[in-house]
C-alpha cells in the first residue's frame, strides 16, 4: 500500500468534522442575512414603491420557500452528490438575489428574494445539516447550536454592512453585492464539502425510518412556532419597530444589530443547556424570558424600551431553536436529523407568514405594533405551559 498521502477527501475525524464546520459557516453566514431583512423596509418602500405588509408577504414567502427546500433537500441524494447539489442550491439563491436587485417592483421581488432565494438557501442548508450531522463524532448538542447561530449572526455582520451600503450605494448596488458574496461563498462550501467527503446517507447505507416518539413531535412543533412567530416578527421587523416606538434611524440599526447578535448566542448557548438541563426546562425559561418582554414594552411604550424588549423576544427565540436543535439528535438520531429538523422547520414557516404579516398589516392600519406584541405574548404564555409539559427525556420507543 502507498505511503503517498491522498488527495480525495480527508478521511480523519477531525479533519472532517472542521472541513464540515468550515462549510456550514462559509455558506450560513450569507444565507442568514435573510434575518437583516427589517434593513430594506424603508429603501425598497421607496424605491419600489410597496407597502409594509407587501413586504412582510415577501419575508415570509423567503421563509416558506427556505422550508419547502429543507424538505425536498432529503429526497435529492439519488439525484447527485453533495458537491453537486450545494452548488445548484446557491447558484439558484444568488441568481434569486440579482434578480431581487433588479426587481422593477413587487412580483419580480417576490420571484427573486421570495422564491429562489428561499428555495435554494433551503436545499442547500438541509444539504450541509445532514452532511454535518453524519460527520460529527460528539458534541452534538453544541454543534447544532452553532449551526443554527450562524443564520442570525449572518445578519448581525450583515446588518450594519447592509446600512452603509445603502447609505453610499443605494438598495440595488447593495442586493448585487449580496448576489455576488452568496455565489462565491456557494462556491467555497461546496470545494470544502467535497474535501469533507459529505454525504447524506450514512455509510452502512439507507437509515431505517425514525422510532415513533409519541407526543414529542407536535409539542416541540407548537413550541418551536410559537417562539419564531415572535422571533420572525422582530427579525423582520426590529428597525422599523424601533422607529414605530419614536427611537431614531440609528437606534433602530443598532437595535436591529444587536437583536441578531443576542440570537446567535442564545441559539449556541440553547443547545449546549438543552445537552445538560434538558429541552423541556430550557424552552419554558426561553417563553418565559419573551413573555416578560412583552408585558415590559405593553406596560412602559417606548424606544428604549422596545430595544430591551426586542433583546429579551430574541434571546427567548434563539434559546428555543438551539435547544430544538439539540433535541432532534436526542431524540431520533444523527441518521435523521436532517429529515425531521426539515419537517420541524415547517413550523418556522408557518410563524413567518402569520404573526409578522399580521404585524405589517397592524403598522398599516394603526402606526403601531401594540398589537403585534400583545398577540406574541399570548404564544409566550401558551409556550411556557407546552414546554413544561415535554418529557426531560426521551420518550421509550
Amino acid at each position: 500500500m502507498s505511503d503517498a498521502p491522498s488527495r480525495g477527501p480527508d478521511e480523519s475525524p477531525r479533519g472532517r468534522v472542521a472541513l464540515a464546520l468550515a462549510a456550514v459557516t462559509v455558506l450560513n453566514l450569507p444565507l442568514g442575512t435573510v434575518y437583516a431583512f427589517s434593513v430594506f423596509l424603508r429603501p425598497m418602500e421607496a424605491t419600489l414603491g410597496v407597502t409594509r405588509a407587501e413586504l412582510s408577504f415577501v419575508f415570509g414567502l423567503a421563509i416558506a420557500c427556505f422550508t419547502l427546500g429543507m424538505n425536498l433537500g432529503p429526497l435529492l441524494p439519488r439525484l447527485a452528490a453533495v458537491p453537486a447539489l450545494l452548488a445548484g442550491s446557491t447558484a439558484m439563491a444568488a441568481l434569486g438575489m440579482a434578480l431581487a436587485a433588479t426587481a422593477p417592483g413587487l412580483a419580480q421581488l417576490a420571484l427573486g428574494y421570495g422564491l429562489l432565494f428561499g428555495l435554494g438557501g433551503g436545499i442547500g442548508y438541509v444539504v450541509l445539516v445532514q452532511g454535518m450531522n453524519l460527520v460529527l463524532t460528539g458534541r452534538r448538542g453544541l454543534a447544532n447550536g452553532y449551526l443554527v447561530s450562524l443564520y442570525p449572526a449572518g445578519a448581525m455582520i450583515g446588518a450594519p454592512l447592509f446600512g452603509w451600503a445603502l447609505a453610499a450605494w443605494g438598495l440595488r448596488p447593495t442586493l448585487w453585492t449580496l448576489a455576488g458574496v452568496l455565489a462565491a461563498a456557494g462556491a467555497l462550501a461546496t470545494l470544502l464539502a467535497a474535501l469533507a467527503g459529505m454525504r447524506l446517507v450514512a455509510a452502512s447505507g439507507p437509515a431505517a425510518a425514525p422510532v415513533a416518539r409519541p407526543g414529542i413531535f407536535p409539542r416541540l412543533f407548537l413550541i418551536f412556532f410559537l417562539a419564531a412567530a415572535a422571533g420572525l416578527t422582530v427579525l423582520g421587523q426590529a428597525a422599523g419597530m424601533v422607529e414605530a416606538y419614536g427611537g431614531s434611524k440609528a437606534l433602530a440599526l443598532g437595535a436591529t444589530t444587536a437583536v441578531t447578535g443576542f440570537i446567535a448566542a442564545a441559539r449556541l448557548g440553547g443547545g449546549w443547556l438543552a445537552d445538560r438541563f434538558g429541552p423541556a426546562r430550557v424552552m419554558a425559561t426561553a417563553h418565559a424570558l419573551a413573555l416578560a418582554g412583552d408585558a415590559l414594552l405593553l406596560a412602559v411604550p417606548g424606544p428604549h424600551t422596545a430595544v430591551a424588549t426586542l433583546g429579551m423576544i430574541g434571546l427567548g427565540y434563539g434559546l428555543v431553536s438551539g435547544s430544538t436543535a439539540a433535541s432532534i439528535g436526542v431524540y431520533w438520531g444523527a441518521e435523521h436529523y436532517g429529515r425531521i429538523a426539515a419537517r420541524l422547520y415547517v413550523a418556522w414557516c408557518a410563524a413567518a407568514i402569520t404573526l409578522p404579516v399580521v404585524a405589517g398589516r397592524l403598522f398599516d392600519l394603526t402606526g403601531g405594533y401594540a398589537g403585534a406584541v400583545l398577540l406574541a405574548g399570548i404564544g409566550n404564555l401558551l409556550g411556557v405551559a407546552v414546554a413544561a409539559s415535554l418529557p426531560r427525556r426521551a420518550a421509550a420507543a
